[in-house]
């Protein structure tokens, strides 16, 4: 059976990524997406999303507007890792579909509720819309399926800050509601996604394939690799979103903790800090469960194959 999925997600370079993989995946359905600020504006990615939809001839899937801006934090965007337009060099057609009229964080209440036990969220962006919807409806946490998270950097130096990740830092009001929610969270930090790099190799390989979509990989991933590059010495470029999408239905490509994990609302340099009680110092009980160990390869060779599948069927 395969699971029925909505991506929570501000794309963003990566977030577009990881929806051509589950385009791409038979064992998952994606139901809709709503969309968030963070890598680019809510407008900018709502745009975005709707584009990469029709560029793998998946414009029938709805995509909702969230939340513009984080909760008590001023907005923060990423041009300078994601394009001013946030697909990098990328170019896409204007969409010919429209956003629906519903409010991301309406939109997951009630599909959730009105599919108990059904629905996996998938959030890669700042938490501001799930936040939102766990406030105005907080029967979603005891009627969703599961919930994975790219955010935080636990043993990891920060990718944002010295010590915060991008999503975490971003709105880290946001996830600490939603880290304290009671949410069945798994969480997937820099610790693992920093093992996972898209190198200029892997592109190679996909530019085999004369395709829309491999020329978008191209393009895109190409300002992503320049900014990897430049302001952290990697040859490639991290692609956390793909990997936590993956996880929905190849879980064995991490390990995992039971972990107490908190994220620091206090002003100064801790903010958006996320972190876990590995000693159990609080003698609180687990509130997610944190991928610490990765197979890298076992991840891109999954995610190789499913572009090189989607780029052909497309060509």
């Amino acid at each position: 059976m395969t699971k029925r999925i909505i991506l929570d997600t501000d794309p963003g370079i990566d977030d577009s990524l990881a929806i051509l993989l589950a385009l791409a995946s038979p064992e998952v359905t994606l139901e809709g997406l709503s969309v968030v600020h963070g890598n680019s504006s809510t407008n900018q990615g709502t745009i975005n999303a709707l584009s990469v939809l029709e560029l793998a001839k998946a414009g029938q899937i709805p995509v909702f507007k969230g939340c513009e801006l984080p909760l008590v934090q001023p907005s923060l965007l990423a041009p300078e890792t994601h394009g001013d337009q946030g697909i990098g060099y990328a170019k896409l057609p204007a969409p010919q579909t429209r956003p629906q009229v519903q409010k991301g964080s309406d939109f997951l209440i009630e599909k959730i509720m009105s599919n108990p036990g059904e629905i996996t969220l998938v959030c890669i962006g700042p938490l501001t819309n799930v936040a939102l919807a766990v406030r105005q409806e907080p029967r979603i946490i005891r009627n969703v399926r599961e919930v994975f998270i790219m955010g935080g950097a636990i043993r990891h130096e920060g990718n944002t800050t010295a010590l915060a990740e991008f999503n975490s830092y971003v709105d880290p009001h946001a996830a600490h509601i939603v880290y304290h929610s009671g949410l069945p969270i798994t969480l997937t930090p820099l610790d693992v996604t920093y093992e996972c790099i898209f190198s200029p190799d892997d592109l190679g390989r996909l530019l085999k394939i004369d395709s829309p979509v491999t020329k978008f990989i191209a393009d895109a991933t190409r300002f992503y690799m320049e900014f990897h590059d430049e302001y952290q010495k990697i040859e490639g470029c991290v692609i956390n979103d793909p990997m936590t999408l993956a996880l929905t239905f190849l879980p064995e490509i991490c390990d995992y903790r039971e972990l107490y994990v908190d994220v620091d609302i206090s002003t100064g340099v801790g903010l958006g800090n996320t972190f876990a009680d590995f000693y159990n110092y609080e003698k609180k009980a687990p509130n997610m469960k944190v991928a610490l160990g990765v197979r890298p390869r076992m991840f891109m060779e999954l995610f190789l194959e499913r572009m090189e599948k989607l780029a052909k069927s497309l060509s």
